[in-house]
Formats: structure tokens, C-alpha cells, sequence
């Protein structure tokens, strides 16, 4: 997989390179902050040969795909790869190493993070757990023990499935094209 630095974009932008941009993370995080010239497309509804039937006149362009950190946008382009596309190039550091150059950003109405309403939630659980098998039956001891399995898999595997479930939530999603979110 092809990866390059934000600064790298940055310096191809200032030669006049006409850039191919996609942000990969969940509406709402796009709508928070992007990059300047990115457009949005969640990971989870990527289709990877209808966006590449979109591009029309971009076609002998590299496809640049950034989320937060990298991971998202490493799935996204391996999703590309499997569709067969090649000329697909991962921006290393995401929308934080982007922020962290200096380069110019969009930014819009902030949003709880879907990682912390994960720990939200998660606490909660666990706390819920622990108190009504404290009070009410020991059996509800497994609730506690259930969300840590779940997020010890989520790190052994870099997958998060109240991630998942919370990105759906309505509060977590925007009308794409009028960038209108319910948070």
C-alpha cells in the first residue's frame, strides 16, 4: 500500500497539483474537522467502485484516502486494493497529522468523540454490571466481564463493535449533503 505525509500533499498542492482527497471517518468526526478540500466518505458505506466511476476527469490521479489517525483510511485502502485499484495512497497520521503541520482545516460544530462515548458507555456497563450483581443477583457480574472481553478483543483486533453500533446511533449521524447532523 502506497502511504505519503500530509506535508507531502501540502507541497504538491502548492505546484498546483490538482489533489484527490477523501476523509473515511463518520460524518459527524468530518463535520467537527477535515482537512481543507476533503470530501466525506464514511468507511462504512465505501463503495469503492462507484467512487472511482465518480471521479470522471481525476482518473490518472492518485486517490488520497485520510481519517483520524491512519487505521480507518489503512481499511479503506484495502478495500480499494481488494476492489483491484491500485493508485490509492493512504495519508499517514490522518486529519492529526494534518492539524499538526499546520495545514489549513475546516472546522465546524464540535461532537463527543465516538472513542470516548465508547468509554462512556463501557464504564457504564461495567459499573451497571458490577452494582447489580453486588445488590440484585451475582449472575449480573457476567455484563461487567462481557464488556471487558469485548474491548479486550477490540484491542487485540482493532475492531470496535459498540464502536460500530454507536456510529449508527441518530445522534452520531449527519444528512451528508446538507452537512446537517443531529449533535
Amino acid at each position: 500500500m502506497k502511504t505519503t505525509t500530509p506535508n507531502e500533499i501540502a507541497a504538491k498542492l502548492e505546484a498546483g497539483e490538482s489533489i484527490d482527497l477523501i476523509d473515511v471517518r463518520m460524518p459527524v468526526e468530518f463535520r467537527e474537522v477535515h482537512a481543507e478540500g476533503a470530501r466525506s466518505v464514511p468507511l462504512d458505506s465505501l463503495d469503492p467502485r462507484a467512487l472511482m466511476s465518480q471521479r470522471n476527469g481525476s482518473s490518472g490521479t492518485p486517490l488520497y484516502v485520510m481519517c483520524r489517525s491512519g487505521n480507518r483510511s489503512q481499511m479503506a485502502c484495502e478495500k480499494f486494493a481488494a476492489a483491484g485499484y491500485v493508485d490509492i495512497v493512504n495519508v499517514e497520521g490522518g486529519t492529526a497529522a494534518w492539524e499538526a503541520a499546520g495545514l489549513p482545516v475546516v472546522r465546524g460544530k464540535k461532537a463527543v468523540s465516538l472513542e470516548r462515548q465508547v468509554r462512556i458507555l463501557a464504564g457504564f456497563l461495567v459499573l451497571v454490571g458490577a452494582v447489580l450483581g453486588l445488590f440484585v443477583h451475582p449472575w449480573f457480574i457476567g455484563l461487567s466481564a462481557f464488556i471487558g472481553a469485548g474491548l479486550m478483543f477490540a484491542g487485540i483486533t482493532d475492531t470496535c463493535g459498540m464502536g460500530m453500533m454507536l456510529a449508527k446511533m441518530p445522534w452520531n449521524r449527519c444528512d451528508e449533503e446538507s452537512a446537517n447532523c443531529s449533535v
